[in-house]
Order: C-alpha cells, then structure tokens, then sequence
C-alpha cells in the first residue's frame, strides 16, 4: 500500500510540474465511498420518485409510437438535481452527514434507467398486450380461446418477476471482457458519465445548475401546455392534436402537426437520420402506398372487410412493415455476430503477436502515456476492488431459469418446459452479441431477438396447441434477458467512468428491475383503465401489439392467410430493408471521403409509421429543425442546453398524462371542442343550429 500511495504521488507530482491534469486527477482530493455507503437511502427515495415519472414516460411512448429515445442522461441530470436540493436544504439545517458523490448520482441513474427499461421490455405494450382479446379481434385469424389471453395484474406481475433478472446474471462474468479488454465505448453510458462528471467537479457546478434550471424551465412550459390543450379536447376528434395543419386531406392520410411537446423533444434527442427516416417512410407508405393499394378494393381484398381486419388494407400496413423491421433486424443480427466473432478472432491474435514484441517508446511518448494513462490506471483499480464472484453469476442464472422453467408454463399452458429450457441455453449467446453490438453501435436489437423467437416457437407449438399466445410469452422471454443484460453493461461502462463500484451498480441495476416489474404493470393499468388502449383510432393506439401479434399468427398460419400480392409486396421491402443495410455498411467501410451513409435512410425506421401516419413524424422533424437552427447560431449553447431542453419538454408533457388520466377515470370531461370542417360541412352544422 506504500509503494502504491508512493506511485501516485510521483504520478501527481509529474502531472502537476507540467500543469496538465486530468479528470481523476481532480477529484484526487475527494474520497471515494465504499460500494456500500455509494448505495443509500436517499438515493433509492429519489430513484422510486424519478422510477414512477419515467415510467410514465416510456409508457407513454411505448403506447404511441413505441419510439424511445435514451433516457441515460436525462435520468442522470434529474438525480442530480433532485438529490442536489436535498443535499442543500439538509445542509442549511446542518444535517448533511455524507456529501452527494458522483458514485450516488451513478446509482440513482442506473436504477432509473434499469427500471424504465423493464418498462419497454416488459412488453405491456407490445407482445403482453397483443394477447388480449381486444387485439386479437382486430388480428381477426387466430382469434381462439386458447391463444387469447386476458390481461390481469395476477400474471403480469409474476411473469415479470421470474423473467427480468435471469439476464442481469447472464452477462457479469462478461464485464471484465468487454469494459477492459475490449474497451467498448458504449455511447450512452459514457455521455452519462461524462455529464455525472462534469456535474461534480468545481469547474462544472456552475454549468450543472443552468442545466438543471433549463430542464425544470421547460418542462413547466411544457405542462402548462399540455394542460391547455385539455381544455379544448372534450370529444375524440376535438383538440390541437387533431388540427389539421396541412389541410383536411392530408389530416385524413395522417399527415398534421399534433402539437405534441413530447414529440418533438424526442425529435431533438434522436439522430437528424432517424427523424428523415421516419417521415419518408410516411410518404412513401401513406402518401403513395396506401392510395394506391385502396384503389384496388374489391380486387386485391374484399370491399366488406373492415378497416382494421388484418385480411384487408390493414394487412398490407402490418405485414409490409413487419417484412422491413425482420429484414433489418435479421441483418442487424448476422452481421452483428460475423462482426463478433471476427473481433474475437483478431483480438487474440494481435494479443499474441504483442506478448512477443517489447514494446519501445521514446521520452516524450512515455510523457504522453503518463498523463493519458492516469485516468485508466485510477479507473481499472477501483473496476477491479470490489469483484463479483463468477460462480455466484453462474449459480444465479441456473437457479433463476429453473424457477423460470417451472413458473412460465403454469402461467401460458401453451409453453412447455422444453421450450423454455432451449431459450435458456441460447440466450446466454444472444445477450453477449447485443451487448457487444450495443457497446459498439448504442443500438440494443432485444425487440428483434424477440421476433425471432416469436417466429421460431409459434410455428413449433401450431395454432391449435396456442401457438400465438406461446410465441408471444417466448418473446417476453428473450426480450427481458437480451434487453438486461445489455443494460447492465452500459450501467457498467458509467460506473467504471465515474469510480463506481460494480457490486453499486449490480445492486442498484437489481433494485431498478424489482421497481420495473412491479411498477411497469401499474402504471400500463393505469393507462389501460382510463383510455381505450389498442384502438387504432385512440390516442393509445399501441402499435407494436397489433405487430407483434401479426407476426406470431404469421408463424403459426404462414403466409396463405396474407391477402393478394401482400406476400411478393412483403419480400420485396424484407430484400429492399437488407439491401439498404448491407450498402450503408459497405459505405461505412469503404468510402470516406464524403460518408455518404450519414445520408441513407434506416430502413427500421421508415417502418414504423406504415401503420400509424406521419403525424409524430413531423413533430419529431420539427424537434430537429429547432435543433439545427439553434447549432447554426450556437453551436456549444446548443450542445450543452439541447439534452435539457428535450429532457424538459418530454417530461412535463408526460407528467401531464397522470392528472389527465385522473380526470379521464374520474368522469371529467373538457369543457371545450376545438374541431375543423370543410367549408361544405361547415354550412351542414349551421344549418341544423339555425333550424334548432
């Protein structure tokens, strides 16, 4: 321990007699907590507040649109903000008995954003909900007692509870691996913890409060706004969020701005790509498909059929989306894993080829290394203090999926343990290759894994024998796994750049998911009770439910029950999706000049508003073109203030959803219309007022 404090001594002596410091250099002064004293009782209070809020939130979007931008940093600037205040105020009073830590606030956000990802992952919104009698009317084929489950917290809640942690403990053995021998970036957890950090430095107080004050600024205005456009929405079809902005026939191809704070907050979070995407895709599906395709009513599909039934129009807006998200996924998947298993193959190599060579370096580069390697050699050291056994990851994945093995068939009689045991013996696998892609790209494809599964267990157990329903339960299977376990590793990634302990992070990333499943229902009942969730029509049209459903009846069904040419429109966007992947990732290799792929279109993303409109897709554009004005004018103001402007505007748009969901359940009603007609109907209405 001598000679160690002896070297860091030298270390701080070199650094300071050439006036370079480095991060931790800074924060030599300040005392890294135990593992324990990093988790306490107050960050676990403001974790279950900031839990619940954005809860909300990414129900709020799953139920929409089930676009979820990342949350990391917005959960990392709200805890510390909250736990700032507590801190100041206890202070004043003269109670403060341990100082808010970097390592404190990296626990608060981990378990925020472990528990709002069992919110997506729980699939409330998408396969659970797709089990429900309500979906399944509008699926219409395989629309039998025993691939139709009702939703009821009893089950939702179990299900959840067996299945969420068993990927926590797949991955640990892994984190060495990927954090320090492969030194995985993972975008999201290291601007997280590059924001934590500049929150507790001296040098980045100042910058933190102006921050915080934007974020709570405009989530108030966002409120207030979310408030006064209840007063005008008394019926469906009244309010600012069914104006038609661009005219009565484009409102009735979905195409309007709704007004939406949460949208384009979101739009400013997301790459300028991804909102470019999306509102091509409304174009090109809305604007040409679809007219197009009802053109031929009574040719292609009968004429009587509904507009929901999946036999008709509406079978062309699912499957055709389907094909292009399978057809990005699957590609996604393979290349991920070739790309893996190359890295694997390269990294041991050049490990070899470097144990022979003594590696010789000049003074200067010596100097360099020093100032650079400060920060690494502080980082590995306090990574490595506080292990987490191997065997106890391994003993608890055994343990976990055995109790899962047991439980999930008594709650879906359609699975049966042999099912289950085969995805626990290939998840493991899944979840170290979306981990990896994760850390490599900021991308989690666990909703692709899901599909997958869907596909392959549905078409094994047949529609007689519950196929649907068994596919469905299989893909929340997988999700959850896939889904936690890259989780963990961003959180991990956080902690290793903020000195957090890895045993912190795995305790508060288990707490976060014990919140997830018990409040992620909660809140989804919430929801489900006060609005007419699933109704394409509604304002929660939940589209991924219709989706997922779609594609376990597809498996069990195949693809006779698609109707005319939806099959050869089907594989031509599945081809047109890996084709457009495959030159994006050909581009990115190759042609450097002028990168040509920042320009090409994700075809995932084009998917999406096929069967929902390109109503959020314009909100989010609009996110973007406040953005790139504000980059042209400031660019730095714009990257320091545009996360908490986003932030801001999603969160208080949200947290308006609680009172008026309230309002909804209590039988109160708007006391205003605000609602556009055509000049023709215009004179209709008032004529019948006149005669009244």
């Amino acid at each position: 321990m001598a000679e160690s404090g002896e070297m860091r001594d030298e270390q701080t002596k070199s650094l300071d007699d050439d006036d370079e410091t480095t991060l931790e250099h800074a924060y030599l002064d300040t005392e890294v907590p135990s593992w324990r004293n990093q988790i306490t009782v107050r960050s676990m209070v403001v974790s279950l507040i900031l839990s619940v809020v954005f809860n909300f939130i990414v129900m709020k979007l799953n139920l929409t649109t089930g676009i979820i931008p990342s949350i990391n940093v917005a959960a990392g600037l709200l805890g510390y903000a909250m736990l700032k205040t507590w801190t100041v105020a206890i202070n004043k009073c003269g109670l403060l008995k341990q100082p808010f830590t970097r390592q404190e606030n990296t626990v608060i956000q981990t378990c925020v954003v472990a528990c709002a990802g069992i919110a997506f992952s729980s699939g409330t919104a998408s396969y659970m909900l797709g089990m429900s009698g309500k979906i399944a009317a509008q699926a219409d084929a395989g629309n039998t007692p025993i691939n139709v489950k009702n939703l009821s917290l009893a089950w939702m809640i179990p299900f959840l509870l067996v299945v969420s942690f068993v990927g926590l403990f797949s991955i640990v053995p892994l984190r060495k691996m990927m954090i320090l021998q492969y030194k995985l970036t993972y975008p999201s957890g290291t601007a997280t913890a590059n924001l934590i950090n500049s929150f507790h430095t001296p040098k980045g107080a100042k910058q933190a409060k102006k921050q915080v004050r934007t974020l709570f600024k405009w989530g108030g205005l966002s409120f207030l706004w979310g408030m006064a456009q209840w007063f005008f929405a008394a019926a469906d079809g009244c309010g600012f969020v069914n104006f038609p902005t661009f005219g009565l026939k484009a409102y009735a191809k979905k195409f309007y701005f709704d007004f939406s704070a949460t949208y384009v907050g979101v739009g400013m979070i997301c790459p300028y790509m991804v909102n470019v995407s999306l509102l091509l895709g409304a174009i090109i599906s809305w604007g040409i498909m679809w007219p197009l395709i009802e053109a031929q009513k009574g040719h292609w599909y009968s004429a009587d059929l509904s507009p929901t039934n999946l036999h008709g129009i509406q079978g062309y807006r699912v499957f055709i989306a389907i094909a292009t998200i399978l057809g990005d996924g699957l590609f996604q998947v393979v290349a991920n894993a070739i790309y893996t298993c190359f890295k694997l193959v390269k990294g041991k190599q050049k490990k070899d080829e470097l144990s022979s060579v003594i590696p010789v370096s000049t003074s200067d580069e010596s100097h360099d290394a020093n100032i650079t390697r400060f920060d690494e050699q502080r980082r590995i050291e306090y990574f490595l203090k506080d292990q987490i056994p191997n065997w106890l990851a391994i003993l608890g994945y055994v343990v976990l999926a055995v109790l899962s093995i047991i439980v999930v068939p008594l709650i879906f009689h359609q699975v049966r343990w042999y099912h289950m045991l085969l995805a626990y013996i290939v998840a493991p696998i899944l979840a170290f290759c979306n981990a990896y892609g994760c850390g490599l790209s900021d991308w989690s494809l666990a909703s692709n894994y899901g599909k997958l599964a869907i596909l392959t267990f549905s078409a094994w157990v047949g529609m007689d024998h519950g196929g649907v329903l068994a596919g469905l339960a299989t893909c929340g299977v997988m999700m959850n796994i896939v889904s936690t376990a890259s989780d963990l590793m961003q959180d991990f990634k956080t902690g290793y750049l903020t000195l957090s302990s890895p045993r912190s992070m795995f305790f508060s990333q288990v707490c976060g998911t014990f919140m997830g499943c018990i409040m992620s229902p909660l809140v989804f009942w919430f929801f489900y009770k006060a609005y007419s969730v699933g109704d394409a029509d509604g304002p929660y049209p939940a589209p991924y439910a219709l989706m997922y459903r779609g594609i376990a009846v597809l498996g069990v069904e195949g693809f006779s029950s698609l109707p005319k040419h939806c099959l050869t429109l089907s594989i031509c966007f599945f081809c047109a999706s890996i084709a457009i992947n495959a030159l994006t990732h050909i581009l990115k290799k190759y042609e450097t000049k002028y990168r040509i792929y920042r320009f090409i279109p994700s075809p995932m993303c084009m998917a999406i508003p096929f069967y929902l409109g390109g109503y959020f897709a314009i909100d989010m554009c609009v996110g973007s073109l406040i953005l790139y004005i504000w980059e042209l004018r400031n660019k730095k103001e714009a990257e320091e203030f545009g996360p908490a402007v986003a932030s801001g505007l999603i969160c208080g748009d949200s947290l308006w959803g609680v009172p008026a969901a309230i309002l909804s359940l209590a039988g109160v009603k708007a006391p205003l219309c605000l609602r556009v007609f055509s000049a023709s109907t215009n004179d209709k209405v008032e004529s019948v007022l006149g005669g009244s």
